[in-house]
């Protein structure tokens, strides 16, 4: 390719999520709390279509997992529109009250088993477990829905054409019940009148509510497979791309363990954040409404009075590891660590475990050892809080640079995800090579990137001369990126044409100008701030 003159550039967009600063000391802890989606949504007051919906309610039959209408949605700055939506999931409306009077019955339970010597072998223990039972109700979620009117249900809903991170829990008073398409092909807008209840209708509805639990608990028993939490992408191994036909089965089965968030939102410092995806935390953590997380160490609890001491107690103020940059004032520093995975294997784990919370291509069958972990901070005077990370492999055959990018919601459109991208590419520079991202990339991460290299070499080739004659191999050397990545981009801009035979890089100049006349500030990292040596030059030192 040979340089010629001067074109245009592409707007990076990141995603938003509803972020919420909080007083630890006043946020909810056992208490039914609601929850604001990501993309914003909310009832204009106009609860259905017409007041008949709304007056006959009571005779409309439980929307079943499937079923498909039209939703009232808002998304953030915009105006109230219709999406189509499927119903992935069911639970009852009350289902966070339930559960935590569930717990408290077991807790009083359990202590009455302890101080009357209670336990299976015995009358007393016997006793206790028929009380118990009979006081906590369903013994399973699908005997949850059983009896319940469809208003009495939450729906969790996936946008048709949108981001898994968009789904959420919604009323039935959402839906457009004119719109309804149940899965059997009815399509009277849920005008279903309901026929007497018998034995034979209970056991039918039984079997019509299998749950993403009871589908989730039957698939990890039938493999006896624990997926378990790692530093890389979501790699797809389908049998059309002449994968592992195991491997592509345990994706599909990933897929549908992971249609439903299990953890609503977190808390974490001062920030109450939504999550956006399913995250594989142990059991008895990974069906909580919320998790408290400290911001320091990344313990994450159930409880906030268990959080509150855990703050007490922690002796933490920065991530492990090595510190490799630092930029800044006095007062507030922007500071990278760099974490070997197997040194903090624990601490990684639970980044990774975060981080799922919102990046669906994370990879879950690799452990945390092969990889080197980049944690960028925040550091004032109480200590360095996490805005992002990116993970990268020890050993990479295909020279990838960066495997899992994320800023964490609460951090986005701060210019964040621009500087860790850049922080990827001078680690590649230092090492003297070229580097690309782990594909697949999310939707986001394209994005980001693309905008990124937009940037930089727009900003390059405005830099040189006509006269110079800039080869692309000697545009990948200068500024770290692939050949490939470079010519994508300008292909995308247009900027590759056929002179004489030959393919060139064409510059339009009034185009450079015109993006330049933007003022886009971009947040990128300093070279003279990083103090990072490669691995290969250090064993050459210690030897």
């Amino acid at each position: 390719f040979l340089l010629l003159t001067m074109h245009s550039n592409q707007d990076a967009v990141e995603d938003e999520t509803s972020v919420k600063t909080l007083n630890m000391e006043t946020c909810g802890d056992d208490t039914n709390s609601s929850t604001t989606p990501d993309a914003t949504k909310v009832n204009n007051g106009t609860e259905s279509v017409n007041d008949k919906v709304v007056n006959d309610l009571n005779t409309i039959e439980p929307l079943q997992v499937g079923d498909r209408g039209m939703v009232l949605v808002t998304w953030r700055g915009g105006e109230d529109s219709k999406l189509q939506a499927v119903v992935v999931e069911r639970r009852p409306c009350d289902v966070w009250k339930r559960r935590n009077k569930k717990r408290k019955l077991q807790k009083r339970t359990s202590g009455l088993a302890k101080e009357i010597g209670g336990d299976s072998t015995n009358t007393n223990g016997q006793a206790i477990k028929d009380i118990e039972s009979m006081l906590t109700g369903a013994s399973s979620p699908d005997e949850e829905l059983l009896g319940l009117k469809a208003d009495e249900i939450e729906y969790y809903v996936h946008y048709i054409d949108h981001d898994r991170r968009l789904d959420e829990w919604i009323s039935l008073s959402k839906f457009d019940l004119m719109t309804i398409e149940r899965v059997g092909g009815k399509t009277n807008g849920g005008y279903i009148e309901k026929h007497s209840s018998t034995k034979d209708d209970a056991e039918e509805e039984m079997k019509k509510a299998m749950t993403r639990r009871t589908r989730q608990t039957a698939m990890k028993n039938s493999h006896g497979t624990e997926l378990r939490i790692g530093g890389g992408n979501w790699h797809s191994s389908g049998d059309t791309a002449g994968g592992d036909p195991t491997l592509a089965l345990l994706e599909r089965e990933h897929e549908e363990m992971t249609k439903v968030k299990n953890i609503e939102k977190i808390y974490m410092g001062q920030w109450e954040v939504e999550a956006w995806y399913y995250s594989p935390y142990p059991e008895e953590y990974s069906c909580e409404e919320k998790l408290f997380v400290c911001e320091f160490c990344l313990k994450y609890c159930k409880r906030k009075r268990t959080y509150l001491r855990h703050k007490q107690e922690c002796t933490w103020r920065s991530p492990p590891g090595d510190e490799i940059y630092r930029e800044g004032t006095d007062t507030c520093n922007l500071c990278v660590y760099e974490i070997d995975g197997k040194e903090h294997r624990v601490y990684c784990q639970n980044l990774c475990l975060l981080a799922k919370l919102f990046l669906d291509h994370k990879n879950l069958y690799y452990d945390v050892d092969p990889f080197n972990f980049y944690v960028v901070t925040e550091t004032d005077e109480n200590g360095a809080h996490i805005v992002g990370y990116f993970s990268k492999e020890k050993q990479s055959a295909e020279d990838y640079n960066l495997a899992c990018i994320l800023t964490f919601p609460q951090f986005q459109k701060c210019g964040y995800g621009k500087f860790i991208i850049s922080l990827s590419y001078e680690l590649s520079k230092r090492e003297g090579k070229t580097g690309s991202p782990e594909k697949p990339l999310s939707d986001l991460g394209k994005i980001s990137y693309r905008s990124y290299w937009t940037h930089i070499l727009l900003t390059l080739l405005d830099e040189q001369k006509p006269e110079d004659n800039v080869q692309i191999k000697e545009l990948s050397e200068m500024t770290g990126i692939k050949a490939e990545d470079i010519i994508s981009t300008l292909q995308s801009l247009n900027m590759i044409k056929v002179w004489k035979g030959q393919h060139v890089v064409y510059v339009n100049q009034d185009m450079i100008t015109e993006y330049k006349k933007q003022g886009k500030k971009i947040r990128l990292c300093n070279s003279k701030y990083l103090t990072w040596t490669p691995h290969s030059q250090r064993k050459k030192k210690e030897k």
